[in-house]
């Protein structure tokens, strides 16, 4: 078991210190280390790989892409801010708007959806874009654990707690996690309105996005549905979810390249899929398979359960607080894959069912990562557009935005989460 903790606080200090496109080398190199040295046996690697995941995500990502392709994510934000009456209520259109495309398309898609026409709405205002993109990515961050699509954090916990997409909002005779969420969105609101209380000039935009191919708009559709229809078959095979997805993805993709007559439209869907963010999944499913057999996983549970005792509330707090302070300076995804089994090792110590806890914890880790400039990709996204539009993002400039966003959103999530589940 030491050998196996060792290897992984190695390979996790290895994730923080190399820049986001090697980390996927640190985790394979990690997951060859412990199938060479036998932590986890040879034979089950395939099988420690979820590849539902890898679909789901494989294929969401390509149906982004034609999405976003199309153009009516645009139009779709012009339209909306056309109907505000003056600054300060545009940013929060943009923002709620953010958040809810969000709940069903990857963040950093979501962003890079988003942001355009913010800035663009920025400089026709003559206003500083830098807070207007800060809070587009932290409101695109905040929905991502509303669905079982809207964030690979999500991903993860439908696939290890077998939840299907209408379980995120009704499961077991209750409100599942999408209410808390969607109330800690709401709770955000007069956080903007208070941030850009003196905003208060008028908005004009002209509509300048033209959608001329709409399949993309049904693909995005047909994803949810299908997903929907499918979580109401029980004992559905366990790739499910992973096939719709590549399904839509493909045929979707071809049906574009015979319609536009196009080759290159396949291999611009091929070249958008996050190829570094797969792999470092694989690698990290080997990775927590093999301290899962070492027994580290249970010894971290029975940590957590001897400092936060028998006291369900407390344990409940520890989870969310931890995981925003770690989520604010760790990527959330590796955070969210480790702590999922740890955290159904708590359940079972305590003998009582998970849900509260797995819940607690993605509200801490999705959310916490607004804290910092680093917390989140879609916040590292969205500087990057700001930097190559030549603006200077300060961390004072984010921490304005995000330290009252994020604790208002966590705190009402949370309370609402216990309310519900406790």
């Amino acid at each position: 078991m030491v050998l196996a903790l060792s290897l992984f606080v190695v390979m996790y200090i290895f994730l923080l210190r190399v820049k986001a496109e090697r980390r996927w080398i640190v985790s394979l190199t990690a997951a060859v280390v412990f199938a060479v040295l036998g932590i986890i046996p040879v034979t089950k690697v395939p099988g420690a790989i979820n590849w539902n995941v890898v679909l789901m995500l494989a294929g969401t990502m390509g149906v982004v892409e034609l999405f976003i392709e199309s153009n009516m994510p645009s139009l779709m934000a012009e339209k909306l801010l056309q109907v505000t009456p003056n600054t300060m209520w545009a940013v929060i259109a943009l923002s709620v708007f953010s958040g809810v495309i969000s709940a069903f398309v990857d963040n950093v898609a979501t962003v890079l959806m988003v942001a355009p026409v913010g800035i663009a709405a920025a400089k026709k205002l003559k206003i500083n874009p830098v807070p207007v993109i800060i809070s587009i990515a932290v409101s695109s961050n905040l929905q991502g654990a509303a669905t079982l699509v809207g964030d690979t954090t999500s991903i993860l916990l439908g696939a290890y707690a077998n939840m299907s997409f209408n379980d995120f909002f009704w499961f077991k005779g209750r409100f599942g996690i999408a209410w808390a969420v969607e109330i800690g969105a709401a709770m955000t609101i007069p956080v903007l309105m208070l941030l850009y209380r003196k905003e208060k000039q008028k908005v004009e935009v002209e509509i300048t996005a033209v959608v001329t191919d709409y399949l993309p708009t049904f693909l995005m559709v047909g994803v949810v549905a299908a997903l929907i229809i499918a979580s109401q078959f029980e004992n559905k095979p366990e790739l499910t979810n992973g096939i719709i997805c590549m399904i839509f993805a493909v045929v979707g993709t071809l049906l574009e390249m015979v319609i536009h007559k196009k080759k290159e439209i396949g291999r611009q869907v091929l070249k958008s899929i996050d190829y570094q963010t797969l792999l470092l999944l694989m690698g990290l499913f080997v990775v927590i398979q093999g301290i899962t057999e070492a027994g580290v996983i249970t010894a971290v549970a029975e940590w957590f359960v001897k400092v936060g005792g028998t006291n369900r509330f407390l344990m409940y707090t520890l989870l969310v607080f931890v995981s925003v302070v770690v989520s604010a300076f760790i990527d959330n995804i590796p955070y969210v894959a480790t702590m999922l089994p740890v955290v159904q090792g708590i359940a079972a110590l305590m003998n009582i069912e998970p849900y509260l806890f797995y819940y607690g914890l993605l509200i801490g880790a999705t959310l916490g990562g607004n804290l910092t400039p680093v917390g989140a990709s879609a916040n590292i996204t969205g500087i990057g557009i700001l930097s190559k539009e030549g603006y200077e993002v300060k961390t004072k400039d984010f921490l304005r935005i995000g330290i009252p966003f994020t604790l208002a959103a966590v705190i009402s999530g949370y309370i609402v989460n216990w309310l519900v589940w406790a």
